[in-house]
Parts: structure tokens; sequence; C-alpha cells
């Protein structure tokens, strides 16, 4: 390798000492610590206060906020809050109010004691899912904003690295906490995950500092959809309505129809095509995540193994995956890079298939969980900007948290029936399987890398 070709990798891989790129791994810290303590380590601390499995299960459904957060999205894209936009600018106004929502909301579910008051505990856990779907929502807005696409890549790998570590501190870290604190292991002690649940809430800091210091994006009004939307405001006052109903018409297709509108007509028929896409993009990843925890305590993994190999190394390595993916879609274009990542999220599942027939093995594990999230985050990374190019700096926040949740829909409900598969044709078949899943999203990537990409208008970032 050359002397010149050296220099111009170095000289890409500068793009994480961007100020907004830095900014954007304390945003992703602050986004992905809500998620698992009201998931999966709330299920935790309510299984060891004695709650029964069914009512946790139900619980569960807590987390659908984040599934249905594109029917709020269009409040975040227009709604100005009083005082805080004024102050902060529209995204940053959201965000710290979201985040200063999810610090009392953690606040009220650490003075909770579950197995006191189950419906206070509920109530807590939903204002924290909604008020974090929320500043997903508003995050990706600023994110999709804050740069040029050139950069969109660094941005989606140090939110995803950001996102990562916070879900190593909301998991392990509470559990290590509350472990620290517990006077009687045997015993179910609520004073410790009170304490734990505590730190968790104050660590929400890191998001709500990083919030007051970063810039608003200075993003140039697109006159093409402001032009659109008098024209329909025109045709909403010809109606013969009073002067209120007639502004909240005009400011409901504003809201809510002209960034569904917006996409179709620039896409056109292709838009069908770029929906598909994002449908089944991580199939593979998503149908065969469900059961990697039930094989591993199928394989004799023990706890500590999983957690040392999947839950830490695993989530170091799917940082890694994001940075590289930022730096091959600055080199190469997010298009080759998208169409990287479906072949290697589909061929790594194929190590599963190698995994189940060597039965327990660590090392075997260890090089599995390298190649699977390595991929991952490759092609989180490369997902991210190709989404994050799709949408219209007008209705940023509504298209993106439309196209995420397009992206969850088809793939959670094929994993629903994952267990049954397993049951009836073994685990090497199942995991074969999703990665004949991956094959259909090779060609839709090919297909949709032939059509012209319409990104909308340049923007000027600052």
């Amino acid at each position: 390798m050359s002397n010149t070709t050296v220099a111009n990798w170095l000289s890409v891989c500068r793009i994480y000492a961007h100020p907004r790129v830095v900014g954007m791994l304390a945003l992703g810290f602050s986004a992905g610590l809500p998620l698992l303590l009201i998931l999966g380590t709330l299920s935790f601390w309510l299984r060891e206060a004695g709650i029964d499995r069914a009512t946790i299960g139900h619980l569960s459904w807590i987390g659908l906020a984040y599934g249905f957060k594109w029917m709020w999205s269009p409040l975040v894209d227009r709604l100005p809050l009083p005082f805080l936009t004024r102050w902060l600018g529209r995204r940053r106004a959201w965000l710290l109010l979201s985040q200063i929502t999810i610090t009392i909301a953690l606040i009220g579910m650490a003075n909770t004691d579950p197995l006191v008051n189950l419906s206070h505990m509920v109530f807590f856990a939903l204002a924290v899912a909604f008020a974090s779907a929320t500043q997903d929502i508003a995050l990706d807005a600023y994110r999709i904003e804050a740069v040029e696409l050139r950069l969109q890549g660094a941005m989606a790998a140090t939110y995803q690295a950001g996102y990562r570590l916070a879900m190593i501190l909301a998991s392990a870290g509470v559990l290590w906490i509350a472990a620290s604190l517990d006077a009687s292991p045997s015993e179910y002690d609520y004073q410790s995950w009170r304490i734990a649940y505590l730190v968790m809430a104050a660590s929400m800091a890191v998001g709500i500092a990083t919030t007051l210091i970063i810039r608003e994006p200075d993003v140039s009004i697109n006159h093409l959809a402001l032009e659109n939307e008098k024209q329909v405001g025109r045709v909403i006052a010809s109606w013969n309505l009073n002067t209120h109903m007639i502004r909240l018409l005009t400011w409901l297709y504003g809201a809510m129809v002209a960034p569904f509108q917006n996409f179709i007509v620039r896409h056109g028929y292709h838009a069908i095509l770029i929906l598909t896409l994002i449908a089944v993009y991580r199939i593979s990843d998503v149908v065969m995540g469900v059961m990697s925890n039930p094989f591993y305590v199928d394989m004799g993994y023990t706890k500590d193994e999983v957690a040392t190999v999947s839950k830490v190394y695993g989530v170091i390595m799917t940082i890694m995956g994001a940075a590289i993916g930022g730096v091959l879609i600055a080199r190469l274009g997010v298009i080759k890079v998208l169409f990287l990542g479906a072949v290697l999220s589909a061929a790594t599942n194929l190590l599963f298939v190698w995994l189940s027939m060597r039965g327990h093995d660590v090392i075997g594990l260890i090089f599995t969980i390298s190649a699977d999230n390595l991929s991952a985050g490759i092609a989180s990374a490369a997902f991210i900007t190709y989404l994050s190019g799709l949408t219209n700096s007008a209705y940023s926040a509504t298209q993106y948290a439309l196209f995420s949740s397009i992206m969850l829909l088809l793939p959670k409900f094929i994993a629903g029936f994952s267990g049954q598969f397993v049951d009836a044709y073994g685990y090497a078949l199942f995991f074969s399987g999703t990665a004949l899943l991956g094959v259909p999203v090779l060609v839709l990537v090919w297909l949709v890398g032939r059509i012209e990409f319409k990104a909308p208008p340049p923007e000027d970032h600052s």
C-alpha cells in the first residue's frame, strides 16, 4: 500500500475528530441508557422481588412505545415548546425536555419498591419509555441535520458506540452495583436496587450537559416543501371555515401528511422498493437474535461466559464494526457498504451453525461473536446512514421515525415464531434459514443501488 493511499485513509479517519461527531458519543450514551432499565434489567429486579413470570412478560409490552414513536413524531418535528424552543432551538428543546423527564422517571422507579407498589413502578417505567422514544425522535433529527451526508457514517458509528456503552452500564453495571450493596444475596434487598437506579438517573447528566453545550443545527429552509404547504393552506382557506379551523388543518397537513407525501413524490414508484429494503434489511440479525440466548443456555454456556463474551466483548466488537463502517462509508459511499453489511450479516449467521455442532466451546463462541458483532456494527452504520440520507430536513424527525419503525415490524413478527421453528427443526437448520433470509436483501440493495439516489437538496451545516 503506497504512502499516498495510507495518507488518504488517515485523512478519512479524521472525521471522528469533528466536534459534532464527538458530541454524538455522549448523546448516544443518553439514548442507550433507558432501554434496558425498563426491559431486561427491570425484569431481573422484578423477578428477584418475587413478581410472577406472567406479569413480567406482560410488562415487556412497555417497550412497544419505541415501535409506535412515529405517531407523535410530527409533534416533535413541528410543535415549539414554550421558552425552551426560543432558548435552545427545536431539536435541543425536545432533547432537554425528554432527558429531564427520563431522569425524573428513573428517580421515581428507584424510589418505588415493586413488591409494595407495582402499579407505580409501571407508571414510572412507561414515563421512561415514552420520554426515551421522544429523545430518539429528536436525536435522530439532530444527527441528520447536524452534518452533511459524508459524515453521517461517522455520526452513526459514534452514536452506536455511546449507545452500546450505556447498555453495558444499564445491564451489567446495575447488576454489579446492586450485588455489591446487597448484604444478603440470598434474599431480596430493595435498597441495593434503589441505589443502583439512582446512579443510572444521575448518569443522564451526561446527555443533559451535552445538549446544553452543543449548538442547534443551522438548516436552510426547504423552499419547495414550504411552498407546497402554502398552496395547501390556500386551498383549505377556500373551504369557508373559521380562522382557527383553517390554521389547525393547515398545521396538521404540514405535520402529518406532508412528510409522507414528500417521500412518495420525491421517489415515485421507487418508494415501494426503498420501503421494502428498509423493512427487511436487518431481518437476518433480528430473527436470529431472539434465539441466541436460549442457544447459549442449551449449549451449556454459563451466565458468566455469556455475560463476558456476548454482552461485554460482543458490544466492543459492535463498536469497532460501527467505526470501521463509518470510515468505509466516507471512503466508498453508502450503497457499497450497505451491500457489504448485508453480505456479512447473513454469512456470519452460518457460524452459529458451525458452533451448534461443537457444543460447549468458549473459543468457538469468541470467534463467532467477534465476526457476528463486527458485521452487525458495519451493517448498522451503513443502514443508519442510508436512512439519514433519505430524509428531508423539513420533516427529518417524522420521516426517520417512520423508517426506524418499519425496519422492525416484519423481522419482529417473524422472530415470534423462531422458538417453534427451533423446537421442530433444531438450531442448525434455524441459523441456516436466517442466513437464507438475507439473500433477498442482497437483491434489494443491488436494485436500490441502480436507481438514482434522490437525497433531499443539500442544507447548510455548521
